[in-house]
């Protein structure tokens, strides 16, 4: 995959604790950078998803359709009043 270089500018307390992160683990700025954007983003598209999930399920039933589950509320149970258990 082509690797891009970039500048981007932080707070001095960020890029020391990025600093000693890097150096504990023992891998580059770079791939800490590139770690926690991967991380940001795999968040970011989940939680896009729920949104659309949440608008997709979040309409209630209409009249017609509330009319059509009691009717067939009211057939499966004289349906199973019917059933020999």
């Amino acid at each position: 995959m082509p690797v891009v270089k970039t500048a981007i500018s932080l707070e001095k307390d960020l890029f020391d604790q990025v600093n000693r992160l890097a150096n504990e683990i023992k891998v580059s700025r770079s791939r800490i950078f590139t770690l926690a954007i991967k991380e940001y983003l795999k968040k970011y598209e989940n939680k896009r998803l729920l949104l659309q999930l949440n608008e997709a399920y979040d309409d209630f039933p209409d009249d017609t359709e509330t009319r059509i589950m009691e009717s067939m509320r009211k057939k499966q149970r004289r349906a199973m009043e019917r059933e020999q258990w």
